[in-house]
């Protein structure tokens, strides 16, 4: 039967449910998804074909390519994992009891391509959790507990181990492998989860991510490296932490301005600490306020001296070895370069339009006087003293030529340009 169990199935719960599940997930594209859902579906009850269709779990609702298992209790995916239909793109799974989850419990899932996990009861996921989701795009596992730190024996499974409330690695939350094999991914929403940190190398392959959350967490600082692989990254969500504006954040402040510099968008980044820096935004302190915090050269050889070295291709970063990345440098100096010259480029256009028209004023003045001379019958060259002279108009007689000395008889037959 494709309807399934009746969880006080109306069709406005199945919409409200649907809203929840993808509020924050493209919502002009679920908005349209819904709408041609609902019309799909009355005409499948109007045809009397709604429980004929097979392929969805008896505790879920089922409509189009949509598996809505929300709500329900769930706490593994084994009820509905054999259950499920292939054909299934999109699958909710959130307000259930879900606290672990296997490599075995994905093997049905290659054809998901948005999965929604949020408000369920997650203190960790183990490294390759995602390896058979080859096809998703979308993935929200907001509102767990992926940054609490709990006893081994508070959790259904004794594996699961919490994020320490000091911040240290001791108990991590998320593996910096938990997302691997999501190299389409384009979305993931890790907010409100009580993150303290993330692990360097969470994000190393999920080169395709547009859209990041990281909202209303207990984040207070983040590294640049973790960043530098989201070459794609469109919108970061950065609102609702208590972020603190020192040296420790100094280099992701500048890949927020190189991120900013190639039209990306990040909401709000507000310093909670120092006092004096509460409530601002960090993007909006400037950077000579960082100029007494040590460079990452003198951290390096600081480091070298207490660690081994870092092996080729890899460089030392805070408390272990990263691959080497390019670094873009602050990008206000590509602002100043880009306004530089500018100003220059313009100036020289504005002289070479002057230099142009000035020539085309002086070329259309000498062609004017050289067709008013032509009217007069006046010649443009002409013999000095023997035919009109261009600037009294007189004309020189026999007797005036046999008056001229001897020595001037040579200019006096030479030639001259009358105009000039």
């Amino acid at each position: 039967m494709r309807h399934g169990q009746n969880h006080g199935g109306s069709l406005e719960f199945k919409h409200l449910c649907a809203q929840e599940c993808f509020l924050e997930c493209y919502s002009s594209y679920f908005s349209y998804l819904l709408v041609y859902e609902a019309s799909i579906r009355v005409v499948l009850v109007l045809l009397g074909l709604l429980d004929s269709v097979s392929g969805c779990p008896t505790m879920c609702t089922c409509y189009s390519n949509t598996t809505d298992c929300s709500a329900v209790g769930l706490v593994s995916l084994m009820p509905i994992q054999e259950q499920l239909g292939s054909d299934s793109l999109v699958l909710c799974l959130s307000q259930n009891n879900l606290s672990s989850l296997g490599s075995s419990d994905m093997l049905n899932l290659n054809s998901v391509k948005f999965l929604d996990l949020s408000q369920n009861h997650f203190y960790s996921l183990q490294p390759g959790v995602f390896l058979g989701l080859g096809s998703l795009r979308w993935l929200n596992l907001s509102s767990n507990y992926f940054g609490i730190s709990v006893g081994t024996s508070d959790l259904p499974n004794s594996t699961v181990t919490g994020q320490g409330l000091n911040g240290s690695l001791r108990n991590v939350g998320l593996s910096k492998k938990v997302f691997q094999g999501l190299w389409q991914l384009q979305g993931l929403d890790l907010s409100s989860n009580g993150l303290l940190l993330l692990p360097k190398g969470l994000l190393d392959g999920l080169q395709r991510l547009t859209w990041l959350s990281l909202a209303c967490n207990r984040l207070v600082a983040l590294d640049r490296v973790t960043f530098e692989p989201l070459i794609n990254l469109q919108q970061l969500l950065l609102a609702g932490n208590p972020w603190e504006c020192d040296c420790k954040l100094r280099d992701f402040k500048h890949w927020m301005e190189w991120l900013i510099y190639r039209d990306g968008q990040i909401d709000v980044m507000q310093c909670n600490f120092p006092r004096n820096l509460k409530g601002r935004d960090i993007r909006s302190i400037p950077a000579e306020m960082f100029i007494y915090c040590p460079s990452p050269t003198k951290e390096a050889t600081l480091n070298q001296a207490t660690r081994p070295p870092c092996p080729l291709g890899w460089v030392s970063s805070m408390d272990e070895c990263v691959q080497q990345r390019h670094r873009p440098v602050s990008v206000r100096r590509a602002h100043g370069t880009q306004i530089v010259a500018g100003v220059v480029c313009g100036t020289v256009c504005i002289m070479m339009v002057v230099a142009a028209t000035y020539g085309c004023v002086y070329a259309s003045l000498m062609a004017r006087y050289q067709r008013k001379m032509k009217s007069r019958g006046q010649p443009l060259i002409a013999k000095s003293g023997a035919e009109t002279d261009l600037d009294d108009g007189s004309a020189s007689s026999p007797d005036t030529l046999k008056a001229l000395p001897k020595e001037g008889c040579d200019f006096a037959y030479g030639y001259r340009i009358s105009s000039f």
